[in-house]
């Protein structure tokens, strides 16, 4: 087997309430992350704490804190839904008074009861199924829940129920989310986590980090104006200006103005380029999402760590 990644050295990973994305590219230490965390691996060196309880000081400590759904969760085809998390309970060590209580709490909440009541695991949908997933983690009311791609394979519907599932988390516990999906990511997250090469390269709220690393910010505009007569009338509002021609039709001309990070607002733009004798048609901001912002980040040194 091959070596495993570092893990990342300081990570911070969620605060309580949180969603967060954990993400990086294939090989980066995710998985080992995760597996460490629910303690289905060891750690060589380093600390690893869930809810400050040591990991591999106190296990049983730390996981009575977690709850892990791995990616592709095995779950029992031939068992009942209310059987299956009657069992799981017991073996989370559920009050016994409460997990009958308990079991009806997490599959409400998880839209099971209306849907899935009495029925066979095997006969549910994969969108079912991981919402089974989802229930069984929460059984133990834990502090922090890890789910490793909770909408792989889904279609667009099952991804959107369960999308709003794990919303409706937010402010109850930490979730830490891992998924090679960045849009859901950014949908249900409220910061994101990079790492790259078993490094932290990157960690904070999404708009802090499109300014941090993404260093232009750019208009679509389309006006009469030609290419120089635009770039004269732009480089009076910000001199490092970069005026690029997109196709045109129509008599109207396309570009897109790249300007640094912290250049004037879409609407002080419009106003001054109009002061300048400038007829626009359209201007828009072009919005670069976590795509861009994982790109970025993963290009970093590793160990050369941003935080907002």
């Amino acid at each position: 087997m091959n070596e495993a990644a570092p893990l990342p050295e300081a990570a911070v990973v969620a605060a309580p309430g949180e969603i967060v994305g954990f993400l990086g590219p294939n090989g980066a230490g995710k998985s080992t992350t995760m597996r460490i965390l629910s303690g289905t691996m060891s750690g060589t060196s380093g600390r690893a704490t869930i809810w400050g309880v040591s990991v591999a000081l106190n296990p049983a400590g730390a996981k009575r804190h977690l709850a892990y759904m791995p990616e592709n969760n095995p779950l029992p085809e031939d068992m009942r839904v209310e059987e299956y998390l009657t069992l799981r309970a017991r073996l989370k060590d559920v009050d016994p008074s409460r997990v009958s209580e308990r079991v009806r709490k997490v599959m409400d909440d998880c839209d099971l009861t209306r849907r899935a009541s009495g029925r066979l695991i095997g006969q549910l949908s994969k969108g079912f199924r991981q919402r089974v997933g989802i229930a069984d983690a929460l059984l133990a009311e834990p502090r922090v829940v890890i789910l490793d791609e909770p909408t792989i394979g889904l279609d667009p519907h099952q991804i959107l129920g369960i999308r709003d599932l794990i919303r409706s988390l937010r402010g109850k516990m930490a979730v830490l989310i891992s998924s090679h999906i960045l849009h859901e990511v950014e949908q249900v997250c409220d910061k994101v986590v990079i790492i790259n090469r078993g490094r932290l390269v990157a960690q904070g709220r999404t708009e802090d980090l499109r300014r941090e690393l993404l260093p232009e910010i750019s208009f679509t505009l389309v006006t009469r104006a030609d290419e120089g007569t635009l770039l004269a009338a732009c480089r009076k509002i910000e001199p490092a200006v970069f005026v690029t021609a997109l196709p045109s039709a129509d008599g109207w001309n396309s570009f897109r103005i790249s300007l640094p990070t912290g250049s004037p607002a879409r609407e002080t733009l419009a106003g001054a380029l109009i002061t300048a004798g400038i007829s626009l048609r359209e201007i828009a901001e072009d919005r670069f999402g976590l795509e861009d912002i994982f790109l970025a980040a993963t290009r970093r040194t590793p160990g050369d760590s941003r935080r907002s």
